[in-house]
């Protein structure tokens, strides 16, 4: 199983996370968003949407992140990512949709060069526009959450924290105050003593430098 990634890829993120959880064996194969990789003609032929990540199986290619942990949890049963009873099981996909659908499309790296690259956009209104929708959907987000929950949902790590970790991870990166969100900054740093979280973080990948 090959997995293609780039360290800062949110998505590729989830992923990585979610493959050391279930502890399958796998190869990374690093695309550089930075220098348009993805663009390229030998990934495309891998992956037509041109994006990342992109998982090679023995069944074929699997593109789209959150496809890709649903194929993952239903083929790797072991460390289930969606646990529960049918309504339980939707909660975990509607905090999980609630970042991958409506935070993180906005503020994708080609969202960014397109406001940059197209649109003039200066550096500080930039990182204004990518912290502002943060900001709203962890406003929402922490409401959605109950207190003193070392995971979003339960006793062990589930398709939610998956998410949540690389978006903290980003708004840390973009100066957040994460001190207004206290149950995800919780939920984040108890996530991180996992080592599936921590050898998943950008930081620890073999192109972070």
């Amino acid at each position: 199983m090959k997995l293609y990634s780039y360290f800062r890829s949110s998505a590729a993120y989830r992923v990585r996370i979610a493959l050391n959880l279930k502890a399958i064996d796998h190869e990374l194969a690093i695309v550089n968003l930075l220098k348009s990789e993805q663009l390229g003609k030998e990934y495309l032929a891998t992956n037509p949407q041109g994006l990342l990540p992109a998982l090679e199986t023995n069944d074929g290619v699997l593109a789209q992140s959150l496809a890709i942990l649903e194929w993952l949890d239903e083929t790797y049963p072991q460390s289930p990512l969606i646990t529960g009873t049918a309504w339980q099981k939707s909660q975990i996909r509607n905090l999980s949709f609630a970042i991958a659908c409506d935070i993180h499309p906005v503020n994708n790296l080609r969202v960014l060069k397109y406001l940059s690259n197209e649109l003039g956009v200066d550096g500080e209104a930039k990182n204004k526009w990518y912290r502002h929708w943060i900001e709203v959907g962890f406003e929402k987000i922490e409401l959605m959450l109950n207190e003193n929950n070392d995971y979003c949902f339960g006793d062990q790590p589930t398709l939610a924290d998956i998410c949540l970790v690389p978006q903290v991870f980003n708004a840390i990166r973009f100066d957040v105050d994460m001190s207004a969100y206290p149950k995800i900054a919780a939920i984040y740093e108890h996530c991180n003593k996992l080592a599936a979280f921590n050898d998943a973080a950008p930081q620890n990948q073999p192109d972070a430098n």
